[in-house]
C-alpha cells in the first residue's frame, strides 16, 4: 500500500516509521525542523517493542505531487484537523480510507465534511510517543494500541487490509466494529486523564492516591459518559461501572501529552478534550462541572508560551 502520514510526530513517525520498515510505501508530510531533519538524516524511532532506523524517508511539507494514496492517517493536534482535510484532499483516489488517529470525537465529522464521509474510518490509538528531538522519535510506554473501523460498523475489505498491513508491522491492531464506541472510551480516559495531570501537573500516581484527585479524576469521566449516553453512544457496561479502571493499575509515574505539553509551554488541546465536553454538552442541555472547571483551569493556557 501507498501510505500518507499527515504529521510525523509521536503518533505518525511511530506507525509510520514502523510500516515503512515492514515494507509498505510510506509518505510524511510534516513541516518545521522535524521536516528538515528528516529529510537529511531519515527517521530514528526508539521504543520498547524495537526500535527503527530509517536512512531514508519520502517526507514534504505538502501534497504536491505524492498524487492518490490508499490510505491517509491524519496525526496533528485537532485544531489543524481542518488543514489537513484539505491536504488528504489532494491524495483521494475512489477508495483511499482517510483515518484520524486525534485525539476527541469530532474530528471524524471534521474531516468527513471535507474528503467526504465515504472516505473516512474511524481510529483509536492508545500510545505515549513523542519527538525527543527532530528526527527523532521516542515511544516511552510498553505497549501502543490501535483499534481501525469503518464509521458504520461493517467489516470492509479496506479495513481489513489496512488493519493486517498494521498487524504485519508488528503493531497491537484491531478492527473494531464499533468505533464510535472505542472513540468515546478513549475520550472519556483522555478528559479525565490528560484533564486532571495537566491541571495539577502531577503524573497519575499522587492524583489517584488523593482522595481528593481522585473523586474529582472519577467524576470527570463520569461526565463524559454521561453526555455519550444523551448522544446515544452504547458503551460496555464493565467500562461505564469503572471508567477510569485502567488509570489505576498504570505506573505511578505516568503523565499524559497535555502534560507534556503545559510543563514544555506548548499549545494545548484542552479545547477538544475537556472543552468539548463543555460545549457539546451545552448542545444537550447537559450539566458539567468537573469538566467545565479543568477547562477554565487551563484554557487560558491553550495557545502555550
Amino acid at each position: 500500500m501507498h501510505v500518507a502520514f499527515i504529521g510525523a510526530g509521536g503518533v505518525g513517525g511511530f506507525v509510520g516509521a514502523r510500516l515503512q520498515a515492514s515494507g509498505e510505501r510510506v509518505t510524511f508530510i510534516q513541516r518545521g525542523p522535524h521536516l528538515a531533519a528528516m529529510q537529511t538524516s531519515g527517521l530514528r524511532l526508539t521504543s520498547q517493542l524495537g526500535d527503527v532506523d530509517l536512512t531514508e524517508v519520502d517526507v514534504r511539507p505538502d501534497a504536491d505531487g505524492v498524487g492518490s494514496v490508499d490510505v491517509v492517517f491524519v496525526c496533528v493536534k485537532s485544531d489543524q484537523t481542518e488543514a489537513a482535510g484539505e491536504l488528504a484532499k489532494q491524495m483521494l483516489g475512489p477508495d483511499t480510507a482517510v483515518i484520524s488517529l486525534q485525539n476527541g470525537v469530532e474530528n471524524e465529522d471534521r474531516l468527513a465534511a471535507i474528503v467526504g464521509p465515504e472516505h473516512v474510518l474511524g481510529g483509536v490509538i492508545y500510545i505515549l510517543s513523542l519527538i525527543e528531538e527532530p528526527g527523532h522519535i521516542v515511544h516511552s510506554t510498553p505497549g501502543a494500541k490501535l483499534q481501525i473501523g469503518e464509521r458504520d460498523g461493517s467489516e470492509s475489505t479496506r479495513a481489513r487490509v489496512i488493519t493486517e498491513a498494521c498487524a504485519k508491522a508488528g503493531l497491537d491492531v484491531e478492527l473494531s466494529t464499533d468505533i464510535e464506541a472505542a472513540l468515546w472510551i478513549k475520550f472519556t480516559g483522555l478528559c479525565a486523564h490528560n484533564g486532571m495531570t495537566a491541571l495539577t501537573r502531577c503524573a497519575i500516581g499522587p492524583i489517584r492516591e488523593d482522595p481528593v484527585c481522585r473523586e474529582v479524576l472519577i467524576r470527570c469521566a463520569r461526565e463524559v459518559l454521561t453526555l455519550a449516553e444523551a448522544r446515544g453512544v452504547m458503551l460496555p457496561d464493565d467500562f461505564k461501572a469503572e471508567p477510569v479502571r485502567v488509570f489505576m493499575k498504570v505506573p505511578p509515574t505516568m503523565t499524559s501529552s497535555m502534560h507534556y505539553d503545559i510543563t514544555h509551554h506548548k499549545p494545548l488541546e484542552v479545547d477538544w478534550l475537556n472543552g468539548a465536553v463543555v460545549r457539546l454538552a451545552a448542545q444537550d442541555e447537559l450539566d458539567v462541572p468537573v469538566n467545565q472547571t479543568i477547562f477554565a483551569g487551563l484554557k487560558l493556557h491553550a495557545a502555550g508560551s
